[in-house]
């Protein structure tokens, strides 16, 4: 087994080190989510942090590590006889993204349950991460339905089992830690509240820190058991502090001063329920035991809301994490001196310094209505433009709106998610067919209907079943998929009015914001001035889109051509990497076309393409004045698609939409 890096060895990260040391003291925390670009040591610190736990004590032979001083009554492997236990390390079992549900949740014999009425159950990682660390690297990657069941044992502490009617339950109490790249896609609400703490990584600008995360990484890689060795002082000292700070944890007292500035903070932030004030709670004694106090102070409670509130403040996929620190100072001092007094040291409310863990309030993403900018002339089709280059900066987008759905027309295979209609592993049943690979969900009439006529030539002589593998069948199962939608954006002199290209892109915006809770990848392309540019390629991350919209140029020329030809070219290579994804592709144009050579009809014999290939479009049109050309219109018939225009756009006001989009691509 390879020698994991130490954790103290790790540089810098103190927010990091903190949160999970504040977890090792007190699991009923409840795990930490580790946000951060790649490369800062996310993953490395997660997995050096098991050495670093005190050994548990198991049921000897128990493969559902049972507390041998509290054995659980239902354990499959049960009844277990009084007696003593067996010590063993805590275990760290990481969950892989692409995992099946029989590996999170184990996997029962339906052959010999039906055949025979025996439980015949194999553990899966739920059960073997019970009393230990369940590790899920690229956490916002994880597949729905396993997001599901972790949701579920996280909830109950006990995993089920479920096989039409045969059923097995065991404990799963784990501490769950989750890594992410925010650039790759954000996190369920639900499953972002289950994470007691969260913190933001990035890695160091200081040259020296630096230098030093280099020169100890070559010498771990060049010889690791030597570099363990002598980091082992240090490790003890860790280890031991962990170990005093669980005994100290029972006698910490969190006086009823300490409990309001955590019910003020909460209120005052409009975090969702009242869990934020438990793990807030929670931290804020596991902080005085790491310390060796036995009363909670302000400074514990600031140090906990940095860490316990961010992920949970975020009113939508676009809000930034973090807090605003002023505000939570303000309302620490508001209630400081309440009670028994635990609000003396707001002077320094944090010794570490600033940002202990939690984020900075979003930056202004770019200028107001009301701010300066070159003077607009008038432009290509009668429309402002600005002075001198052809371009001027980016606009604030409008508020964004709700929709109401588009969707692909038949009946995918793609991921699972909430838009299209797919065949997916998950939803109502619809059939059976024989299984590929192993079963996972049984059509039981179909299994029966099966087996019966061959009941006598097998020598059926008691009232079982007699059931064989060639009689099982899978059932199969309809629900929704997650589609790739491609946004193709005009950012030519033609958009350029302020106030439409405000409003095109909170059209845009609203639309990343349905996509984002439909579990779909976005990608764009914008066009303007000679060509036509992939400025994201299709990602998981709706945030990323938002950001890269938020600070689109406009101006010259309409390269409409360019614009679609680039995104034909964008779903080629991404059918090549996710075939079972099927692309919705959403157009944001007022329909004219400039530059080159006959570029109205190049634009037509471009979007005749997606129309050959039958794939799903939308065009957004954005032309407004008293005289409209209706180009949109056009373009949207040459794409096989249909037309909509801003105010159409409105939940309110596009019933009639899903089903022109069915009609015309069908």
């Amino acid at each position: 087994m390879t020698t994991p890096f130490p954790f103290t060895a790790v540089v810098g990260q103190d927010d990091l080190r903190l949160a999970l040391l504040l977890n090792a003291v007190s699991p009923a925390v409840g795990g930490v989510l580790v946000r951060g670009e790649k490369g800062t040591a996310k993953s490395t610190a997660v997995r050096a942090l098991s050495a670093l736990l005190p050994e548990v004590a198991v049921v000897p032979g128990c493969r559902f590590s049972c507390d041998p001083a509290s054995p659980d009554p239902a354990c499959p492997d049960g009844p277990h006889e009084p007696g003593p236990g067996a010590a063993r390390a805590a275990r760290m079992v990481e969950l892989p993204v692409g995992a099946s549900e029989d590996r999170l949740v184990g996997a029962l014999d339906i052959e010999r349950a039906l055949a025979e009425g025996v439980k015949a159950f194999e553990p899966g990682l739920l059960a073997e991460a019970h009393r230990g660390i369940l590790y899920v690297d690229e956490v916002n990657l994880l597949h729905d339905h396993l997001v599901d069941l972790l949701l579920d044992a996280a909830a109950m502490g006990a995993s089920y089992v479920e096989r039409e009617g045969v059923s097995v339950r065991h404990a799963a109490r784990f501490l769950l830690v989750g890594t992410m790249n925010p650039e790759e896609g954000e996190l369920r609400p639900q499953l972002l509240d289950r994470f007691g703490l969260t913190v933001e990584v990035a890695a160091s600008r200081e040259p020296d820190q630096r230098v030093e995360v280099v020169r100890r990484r070559l010498a771990y890689d060049d010889d690791p058991d030597g570099f363990a060795a002598r980091w082992a002082e240090e490790e003890a000292a860790v280890r031991a502090r962990i170990a005093a700070a669980r005994e100290l944890l029972p006698r910490v007292r969190l006086g009823d001063g300490a409990l309001r500035q955590i019910a003020a903070t909460c209120a005052a932030f409009e975090v969702d329920g009242m869990r934020a004030d438990i793990v807030m709670a929670r931290t804020a004694t596991a902080l005085a035991a790491w310390a060796g106090r036995t009363d909670v102070l302000a400074e514990d409670v600031r140090q906990a809301a940095l860490l316990a509130l961010p992920h949970r403040r975020r009113r939508n996929p676009f809000d930034a994490p973090g807090l605003d620190e002023d505000k939570l100072d303000e309302t620490l001092e508001q209630f400081s001196g309440e009670g028994e007094g635990e609000g003396e040291g707001d002077d320094d409310p944090d010794p570490d310094g600033p940002g202990g863990g939690g984020g900075q309030p979003a930056p202004d993403a770019g200028p107001q209505d009301g701010d300066t900018a070159a003077r607009p002339e008038a432009g290509e089709g009668g429309e402002p433009q600005p002075s001198g280059a052809g371009e001027r900066s980016a606009v604030r987008a409008a508020e964004p709106f709700r929709t109401k759905m588009l969707s692909v027309p038949g009946i995918g295979e793609g991921a699972a998610g909430r838009r299209s209609r797919a065949r997916t592993e998950h939803g109502r049943t619809t059939g059976a067919r024989r299984p590929r690979g192993a079963l996972t969900k049984l059509h039981l009439a179909a299994t029966v209907q099966a087996a019966a006529p061959h009941q006598r030539a097998r020598g059926r002589l008691g009232p079982g079943l007699v059931v064989r593998r060639d009689d099982l069948r899978q059932a199969t199962r309809e629900g929704r998929e997650g589609n790739l939608v491609l946004f193709v954006v005009d950012a030519s002199g033609s958009m350029a009015a302020r106030q439409r290209m405000s409003a095109v892109k909170g059209a845009v915006l609203s639309l990343l914001l349905d996509a984002y809770q439909r579990r779909d990848k976005v990608g764009l392309v914008t066009f303007r001035g000679s060509g036509a540019e992939v400025a994201l390629p299709p990602t998981s991350s709706v945030d990323a889109a938002a950001a890269r919209l938020e600070v689109l140029p406009t101006g010259g020329r309409t390269p409409l051509a360019a614009g679609l030809l680039k995104a034909h070219d964008v779903l080629r290579v991404e059918r090549l990497r996710d075939a079972a994804r099927r692309p919705l592709v959403v157009v944001v144009t007022d329909g004219r076309a400039t530059g080159g050579v006959e570029p109205v009809a190049l634009a037509g014999r471009a979007a005749r393409l997606f129309a050959h290939e039958r794939i799903a479009s939308v065009v957004v049109d954005c032309e407004s004045g008293p005289v409209r050309l209706g180009l949109a219109g056009r373009l949207a018939e040459d794409l096989g698609g249909t037309a909509v225009t801003l105010d159409e756009l409105r939940a309110d006001s596009i019933a009639g939409l899903v089903k022109d989009v069915q009609r015309r691509a069908a």
